[in-house]
């Protein structure tokens, strides 16, 4: 259930105290993202959360950036032997050998999508181009994944990304405002909302 904070706001439970988690949740999660690099680095970073709590990866989120060249992805598929072992001796981040190279592969298939249609213009297909408005009143009525989510992942393990099962692609799309998934009761649900657009 959505709880209210000492400064009176009502918020997701799953955010806690934390600042950075609290200010990460009124910011960023659940915004609509359009940027082409900009969901290219979540998708990135939700791959690097697989098995780790997010505020981990929130806390090394710059460590991230500049390790990975502001995860431009032009840069990031050319990436070779000398660059992973750069990035595995690199205490900043999660220095995990083959999520990193997958973030290579995924950077080439990026690169694919983004010459052919776009990498907004590709995700956004999927909810019809707008984000889908959902009611939950607690967290135990929020799925760990869907079936939409299921077909994003097959398509995109199809495209060549790896570190993108239907859980991860799940948790991107919450993100990255594809699906708002603010409980109805939290100051953000709303305000979320007020954001969709068609695209």
């Amino acid at each position: 259930m959505a709880v209210e904070h000492e400064d009176g706001l009502v918020r997701c439970d799953w955010c806690g105290t934390d600042p950075l988690y609290v200010h990460y949740h009124d910011t960023d999660w659940g915004v609509p993202e359009y940027d082409d690099r900009a969901l290219f680095e979540k998708l990135l970073l939700d791959g690097f959360q697989a098995g780790l709590a997010w505020i981990t990866i929130l806390r090394k989120r710059e460590a991230f950036r500049e390790a990975f060249d502001g995860f431009r992805p032009e840069i990031m598929a050319g990436y070779g032997a000398g660059k992973v072992a750069e990035l595995m001796a690199n205490a900043g981040i999660v220095r995990n050998r083959l999520k990193i190279e997958a973030s290579i592969t995924n950077a080439q298939a990026y690169l694919a999508i983004q010459q052919e249609q776009g990498f907004a213009n590709y995700l956004w297909d999927f909810v019809d181009g707008e984000p889908v408005q959902n009611n939950f009143e607690t967290m135990s009525e929020v799925p760990a994944e869907t079936p939409l989510a299921k077909t994003v992942s097959k398509d995109l393990k199809a495209r060549g990304f790896r570190f993108c099962g239907p859980t991860i692609v799940y948790a991107f799309m919450q993100a990255v405002g594809m699906v708002n998934d603010h409980l109805v009761t939290c100051h953000r649900h709303d305000a979320v909302k007020a954001l969709a657009r068609k695209i």
